[in-house]
Order: C-alpha cells, then structure tokens, then sequence
C-alpha cells in the first residue's frame, strides 16, 4: 500500500512504454539510485525505486538507454526526489526563477554563478530529457525548453557581468534592479537559438552588438574594448568546463567578417556592413535572430533597422543558387544511392533537419518582402504560413512538418546517450538499436524502414522545390554556341524547336555568350545562361512565332544591369519560364512593360498570384503596404507610379493566363486607378497645403467618368476625371505662406494634381488624364464649384454631358462631398425628358461619329456599327429616359444592359446585347492587354490569336471574325429598333472581307 501511495505521488505522466536495450543491465539500475538516494538520505525516493510498477519500469529503461542520464540520477539523486513534490514544469519554471536570482545576488561572484548555471542546466537538462523520452512532453515543447534555459542562462550572465561593470565605474546602468535595461548591450541568439529550437547538445550562437550611445555608457571611445571584454567573460561563464560540467558551448562565429571584427560590433558599423556587404547566407541566418539576452530593446531596434536587408521587396534570386550549390556539395559527399541508415547525419544528410529548414528559409526570403506574415523564426509555424498562402501544397506542410518533428526527436535520442554535441546515427547494430528504443520502436528494423521513408519524403518535397531545372534541359539536341561559325546540328535542333531563322538566333545568343550585354558580363551570369539555355529555346519554340518572341527577349536582356538573379528564378521555376515566353511572344505591351522595368516580374513569383483575386479589399491592402511610412511627396508619387505599373501587368498577366476572367480585369484596372489617383490626390492636398495653407471648409471629389466611372478600364486605358470642390460659403484665401483665393486654389490643386499623375518621370505614368468632360469642356476651369457643377448639369448640359453623366462615379476625395455628389449625379439622371428627343439626339450623335471618324475594319470595334460605341448609347439613353428596371444606380454598360426595362427591350434583345458586349469586352480587354498599337488583321501575333481564341472560347479564327460580324450586325439591328428612325443606316465603311 506505501509503495503505492509513493508512486502516485511520483509526478510524472509518460505516455510511452520504453523498453531496455539490456533487461538484466536494467533491473540493477534503479537499486544503484536507491543506493546513492538512502546516502543522501532521500528514503522516500529510495522506497520508490526498490518497488515494482510501470514507471519504476520506464525509469529502468530510460537509464539504461541514456547513460548520461543514468550517471546524472547517480551523482545527483535529489533532482528525482523533486518530483514527488513539483510537476516537471513546475521544477523548470523553478529553476528559471534560481537561474535570474543566481546573477543578481549579493555576494555572487563569477566562479559561484559559473557553478550554479552549471548545476541548475544538469538538473534542467536531465528533467527535458526525462519528460521527452516518457512521452510526457511533444518534441516541440523539448525545443522551446532547452530554448528557454539557454535564454536564462545568457541572461544570468549577462545580469552578472553589467553589474560588475558598474560595480567597477565601467558604466553607469540606469536600472539597478534591471541591469540590461538601457544598457546597449545586445545579444542575438541565432540558428536553433533564435527560433526556440536548440536540440539537446546543441551549440547556442551568439551575435554580439552595442550602442556606443546608450544611456549607460560612461566613454563611447572606449565601448568597442568594453563590451568585447565582457563578450569574452560570457563566452568563459558558459562555456568553460570545470568539475561541475559545462552550461552551454558558445559560438560566436556568425558576427560580420569575424576574422577581422572585435567580439562585440557597435551597431552603425553593423548595419553598414550588413547593407554593403552583407552575404545572402547571412540574410538567411538573420531570418532566425532574436535578442535573447542584454538589452532587449535595442535589440528589437536593431532587428527592425535590418528588415529592409533580410526582407527584400524585390528578391535577389542569386540566394536560391546559393541554396542550390549547398544541396550538391550535400549530395556529392553522401552521393544518390539507396540512403545509409547506419551512420546517417540527421541534420545534414539527405533528407535530413538542414533540408526543411533550406526549404522553408529560401521561400521567407523570396516572399518575406512582400508579406510581412512569411516571416517568422520558427520552421513549423512557417511551412503553416508558406501553405496558407500557397507558396507551399498543403501536402509539403504536412508531410514536412510530421517529418521535421520525427527527425528532431531522433537528433535528441543520439544526443541523449551521452551528452555529446552529434547529429550521425551509429554505425553498430547494438547502438542503433538503443536509438530505435528510445524512440518507442520495437527494433532495428522497424526504425530502419521508418527513418528512411522520413528522409525519402523530406529529399521528394526538397527535390520538387530546387532540382527542376536540370529536367527542363533533358531531351533538346545540340546546342553549341562558341566560336564564329554555326553549328550546323545547332541549326538543325533549333529548326527543329520551330525557329525559322535558326542561323540569326545562334548569332542573338553568342552575343550573350560573350557577354555584349551588361546583364551577360560577369562570367558567373554566363554560366547560369548557360544553364538555361536549353530550357529557354524549347520555352520559346512552342510561342508559334518562336524567333520574334526570343529577339523581344534578347531587347529585354539588353536592358537589363544584372542578370544573374532573372537566371536563375526562370532555371528554379519552368512555370514562370513557359509564362515569360508566352508574353514575349504574344503580348508585346506586357514584353515592353517588362523590358522597362524588369522590377514587374517579381510579382510573378507569388505562388497564389493565379488564385488570388484581385479585387478592391487586395489591391487596397497591397498599396498600403507598399507606401507605409512617412515619405517625401515625390517619393510617395514614384511608388504609386511603381505599385500601379507592377500591379496593371500582374492583372494583365492573370487574364492572359485566365484566372480571371475580361470583366473581373475591368473593375480590377478600375479598382487600381480609384485606389492610386485617390493616394495621389492626398499626397497633392497635404503638399498644397504646406505651402498654401487650407480654405475653410474646403474639401475635394474626384468624379470618375468614362470606363473608369462604368469600372471597365483596360490596360492601356486612360482616365476621364473632373474634379469638384466645396468651401464654406464666406472662406476667403487660404491661411497659407502663399495665400490664395478659392478658385484659384482648386484650379491650382488641380494642375498639380494632373501633374503629379500624368507627368513622365523616370518612373513612368501613373494614367494619362482627360477631364474635358468637365462643365464647358477645355473652355471651362480645370476645377469645378460643386454648386457650379449642379447647376450646369440642371440647366445648360447637354444631352450627350447627360449620356455621359450616365457613368459617373464618385472616385476619392471627402466622403460626405462623395456622397452629395452621388446623390446629385442620381437627381439629373433621373430628371423627366422628352425621351423621342433624346432618342433621336443620341442617333444623330452616332450618325456624325461615324462619318467623322469611320472604322478602320472588323476589328475596330470601339467603331463599327453596332460596336461599343452603339452598345454603350443604348446603355445611356436607357439611364437617362428611365428606361433601367428599379434598384441601386449602375454605371458599367453590361449592368444597365441586364436591367433594360422590358418596355424598353425585350428578354431577347436584353440577352443579345449581354452577349455582344461580353464578346467585345474580351476581346478588347486582351487586345489593349498584349498591344501597344491597333489590331492589324494581317499582322496578328499567333499566340495573339490562340489568346482570342482561348477568351471567346471559339475553335478558329475565321469562325471568331463570322461571329464578330454577325455580332455588330445584330446589335445594330437593335440600335435602330431601340433609339428610332434617327439611328443611322448600316452602312459600313470598312471592308467586310
């Protein structure tokens, strides 16, 4: 019964059942603790250990399993007595707490804290260990504790030593009670440290900083000498073996340079080195970085002032060749036969911890600068991350994630044994046996086939993510490129990849070879367009207009001052590659927008770029991001320019790939326009202002007209605005240095506003603006008196200012003159007209553009008789005579067209004018998406046309032009029956081939 009652009074819960390598070898175990307990006069855990029972059972095993363990229960039986009193838990917390006391005790010095950390990390060590080989803690929660142990002991020390610095006159700390508080003095723990997942015998590595300028530093001059000499104590205090063991090996390798710098770098010089020098292994190592220890401010200061470093906006691509390189020299010592279990390191072997780590840590830091979310330390939580943005499969994260946590437990069972800083799995059976029952196996065998199926699923995800690119090359034909003259087997393959001028493309890519082009220059780029090459050509020879898309490629090439990064994210990623091929070959404005400004192809990388939809709430929070912070006036209108290029192609490039679908792209340019003219518009008020001072009550809206006010932009749209204002009714000048009467204020703010969105700078434009759709036109003010504005559109506008009053929209500016201006726009449209007179105004309209301005061809669509032009009157003229069924106010022209009143239009014409302007609408959408200039029938990119035919869903093109035809001539059948005898004849002035 007593020995009952003291089991359950053990506290400790396992969850796994152990068995012992040596069952003989185990029973005399817990008598030999017994023994040591009864001497130190522990009789309850001597009682204990001499019953029988599951966990008298589990301990015999774990200490035959782990000598280090056992050796640890033998000299220090006390730490098992603890139990019967405290939780594991509960003892860790404990220590924490003794660990932070030891540092900061009266009569501490160095050698007693050296001997308490030493003692407190045993007892801490044994009970980790304890509690992970029972079950009773996941692996997860083993990491986080060696973690917090580590950080409690730098901590301790670095307590210590302040303390004695100030003891000393060395510093003056501000906080007594809190020496790191102020104290400038940073340490960042990286790798495992860094990420709470220091393994068991793991190494800590430290990076050491300080701020010369901290409030407790006495001489900045003599800081460098200072903090180095107290980094070097540190080291000593956890590192230094003495009887009583070691507290943790330090590593203080991963500081700038540190064959050249002092042990401790004043943090300016840090940050300089690390924006001029600074490798891409290092960036990839300060993704983990965390103040662990001394001023934990600062600390977090330093991080931040790094970010722009670590967190690239627009990746260097060279770091995933980095990766690249890593992973050969990995295989090359272990080669790529059936995997070893016998002498396998499971941190950096094939399949191994490193790999999952590389392939977490090479995503962050391809996608980390754009979303903030990807860039977290720890590597389970980011393969979360990674899927939940889709940067990953939902299989990678699972499957690496239940791999990473088995091949960190069997890390700490080799570690276990006896303490010993390893990763290799013995190369005995014995041994390895002792590892697989550690684990819970019930063998060799069992662990063998487990431990290689781990590996073999990590290396499969590994391999998907870095190895494609060699396949893309596999199977092409002879490619040579040196020398002067042609290959003639070259001439042949590319022929035969479908080049029709083979001889002209071996000339473009030895020019390349020889590095004529400063992207081409250094022998490094050469090497990885080496490399591509094969992939490239075969790429570009399924474009159907294989030579014209390479030459647009070879003109972006030319462009471009460094290529090494492009090369290498088209070699790691085929899909992005078959992607640029197709806009070179298809789509000449997207091939110019790229040449101009390779930047745009960055966003291309974004794994859920083809799912995301690009609605208002995304490009809003996109922009946000992009122009967060306090910036200069021209810089914030240089990253509009910027954010709106890059975000225009990558709408672009996901209708032309058909995530989404003419109309989505539509309100999606529209939607980027509102949202950049708005930030446009106040960045222009807050500069106005600085220099002109405010009127009183004054405030502005933007009234978007055209297909921006219907929401249906192109990519090569330009905007129609009017801008309106309101003021108190007594505001006289502004309260400005240069003050400025109201008129002249706005009309002023105005210009600057055209200014600040259609002027060229190196940048580009943001939009190319129109507002002659002003009251009075180009003889009217360039800003418009809201109660002028009403006025005119009540009294003096004519019917086509109506017609086109019928699209507008408030864009930005002040909600409530938005709202009163929306309000105003519904009151003139749905005031009584003589709807014959309108009618018959609208067709006579019609009938002078057409004979001002006739089509060139089919193909002119904006202009043929029953073209948009004819679709969007219809639209109008309904708006304007009442002629929309009842419901909330629409501007886009298929809207109004869906809800033509029935007495107005029947269901039959309803759906063939819906019908026709979804035809028009894609293929105006992929047309001004892929050309600069007009459609020419004879001169139709083939990838063009496929496009065409992919959005229109029809089988060939000369099927497209007969429907496209019969389309214009329905709808200007419908023209005429609907706007009266006034609607002009059809009579076409163009070719109807």
């Amino acid at each position: 019964m007593a020995k009952k009652k003291i089991e359950s009074e053990f506290r400790l819960s396992p969850t796994l059942a152990l068995r012992p390598l040596d069952a003989e070898h185990a029973r005399r175990e817990l008598p030999e603790i017994a023994d040591a307990a009864e001497e130190e006069g522990l009789s309850r855990l001597a009682a204990f250990l001499a019953g029988e029972g599951p966990l008298q059972h589990l301990l015999a095993a774990v200490f035959d399993l782990s000598p280090f363990l056992r050796d640890v229960a033998r000299r220090r039986p006390a730490i098992l007595d603890t139990l019967f009193d405290q939780t594991i838990e509960a003892r860790l917390d404990a220590i924490g707490e003794a660990i932070g006391g030891a540092a900061r005790a009266e009569d501490a010095s160095e050698s007693s804290l050296m001997m308490a950390l030493r003692q407190w990390k045993t007892e801490a060590h044994f009970l980790i260990a304890l509690a992970d080989l029972s079950g009773e803690a996941e692996t997860s929660a083993t990491v986080r504790r060696l973690s917090d142990l580590a950080d409690a002991c730098a901590c301790a020390a670095v307590d210590f030593l302040l303390l004695d610095a100030n003891r000393q006159g060395k510093l003056k700390l501000p906080h007594l009670a809190e020496p790191a508080r102020d104290s400038g003095w940073i340490l960042l723990g990286m790798g495992k440290l860094g990420a709470h997942e220091l393994n068991f015998s793991s190494d800590i590595d430290l990076v050491v900083f300080f701020d010369p300028e901290a409030p407790a530093v006495i001489d900045p001059l003599d800081a460098t000498e200072l903090f180095s000499r107290l980094t070097r104590r540190l080291v000593r205090i956890l590192q230094d073996r003495t009887e009583h063991g070691y507290v943790f090996r330090t590593d203080l390798r991963l500081r700038p340079d540190p064959g050249s710098t002092p042990l401790a770098i004043p943090v300016e010089a840090a940050l300089r080195y690390y924006e001029a020098r600074g490798q891409n292994w290092e960036r990839a190592a300060m993704i983990k970085a965390r103040p662990v220890a001394g001023d934990l401010a600062a600390g977090a200061a330093f991080l931040k002032e790094l970010q722009p470093y670590v967190w690239r906006k627009y990746m260097d691509y060279a770091a995933i060749a980095d990766v690249h390189s890593i992973k050969r020299q990995i295989h090359a010592h272990k080669g790529h036969g059936e995997i070893a279990v016998k002498g396998h390191n499971v941190k950096l072997g094939r399949g191994g911890i490193r790999e999952i780590e590389f392939f977490v840590q090479t995503q962050q830091l391809i996608a980390g600068g754009r979303f903030p979310e990807l860039r977290g330390r720890e590597t389970v939580p980011m393969l979360a991350a990674l899927a939940a943005r889709g940067w990953i499969t939902t299989d990678a994260r699972d499957a690496l994630t239940r791999q990473y946590w088995f091949l960190r437990r069997v890390e700490h069972a080799v570690q276990m044994v006896a303490d010993e800083q390893t990763h290799i799995l013995p190369e005995e059976d014995e041994e390895l046996k002792r590892i697989a029952l550690m684990l819970g196996f019930a063998g060799e065998a069992e662990f063998t086939q487990a431990f290689r199926a781990s590996l073999q699923q990590v290396e499969r995800h590994y391999a998907a993510l870095f190895e494609t690119a060699p396949e893309l090359s596999a199977g092409v034909g002879n490619l040579v490129f040196t020398g002067d003259v042609d290959d003639p087997d070259t001439l042949q393959t590319l022929h035969g990849l479908g080049f029709q001028r083979p001889s002209d493309i071996c000339r473009v890519i030895r020019g390349w070879h020889f590095g004529r082009y400063r992207v081409t220059q250094s022998a490094e780029a050469r090497e990885r367009l080496t490399e591509l090459t094969p992939a490239l050509l075969k790429a570009f020879g399924q474009t159907r207009r294989a030579d014209e898309a390479l030459m647009r490629f070879d003109e972006f090439l030319a462009g471009l001052p460094a290529g090494i990064q492009l090369f290498s994210l088209l070699q790691s990623n085929p899909a992005l590659l078959k992607l640029m091929a197709t806009i070179m070959g298809a789509a000449p404005r997207l091939a110019a927008i790229i040449t101009r400004r390779p930047h745009v192809f960055d966003g291309l990388l974004d794994p859920a770029l083809l799912t995301e939809l690009p609605d208002r709430a995304y490009l809003s929070a996109r922009l946000a991001a992009f122009i967060e912070g306090d910036r200069a006036y021209e810089d914030v209108l240089d990253r509009l320019r910027i954010f709106a290029s890059e975000q225009k192609f990558l709408i672009g490039v996901r209708l032309l790939a058909g995530s989404i679908d003419p109309a989505r792209a539509g309100r999606a340019f529209s939607d980027l326009a509102d949202l950049t003219i708005e930030a446009a518009l106040q960045a222009v008020i807050a500069e106005f202002a600085q220099r002109h001072g405010e009127i009183a009550g004054g405030r502005v809206a933007l009234l978007g007209m055209g297909k921006l006010g219907s929401r249906e932009l192109t990519a090569g749209s330009d905007v129609d605005l009017i801008l309106l204002y309101d003021h108190d009714a007594d505001a006289e000048d502004s309260n400005g240095e240069k003050p400025l009467a109201p008129s002249h204020y706005y009309a002023r703010m105005t210009q600057r506003l055209i200014a600040a969105v259609s002027a060229p700078t190196a940048e580009g434009v943001l939009y190319e603006l129109d507002l002659r759709l002003r009251p009075s036109g180009n003889k009217g003010p360039v800003a418009t008196h809201i109660d002028a504005f009403k006025k005119y559109q009540r009294q003096d506008a004519w019917t086509w200012e109506h017609m086109a009053l019928a699209r507008a929209r408030a864009i930005g500016g002040d909600a409530e003159l938005c709202a009163e201006l929306e309000t105003e726009v519904a009151a003139v449209l749905a005031q009584p007209r003589d709807a014959a007179k309108v009618k018959a105004e609208a067709s006579e309209m019609r009938a002078l553009i057409e004979k001002e301005k006739p089509p060139r061809d089919l193909w002119d669509i904006k202009l043929i008789p029953g073209g948009l032009i004819d679709l969007e009157f219809i639209a109008q003229v309904a708006t304007i005579t009442g002629n929309v069924e009842p419901g909330r106010r629409l501007t886009a022209t298929a809207d109004i067209l869906g809800r033509l009143a029935p007495g107005f239009a029947g269901g039959d014409i309803r759906e063939e004018l819906g019908e026709a302007y979804r035809l028009y609408l894609a293929l105006t959408q992929m047309i001004r998406l892929c050309l600069t200039g007009e459609f020419q029938r004879d001169d139709v990119p083939p990838g063009l046309s496929d496009l065409l035919l992919a959005v229109t869903d029809l089988p060939d093109f000369a099927v497209l032009e007969a429907h496209l035809k019969e389309m214009s001539r329905k709808v200007r059948q419908d023209f005429e029956r609907l706007l009266g005898a006034g609607a002009p004849k059809r009579e076409p002035g163009y070719s109807e081939r």
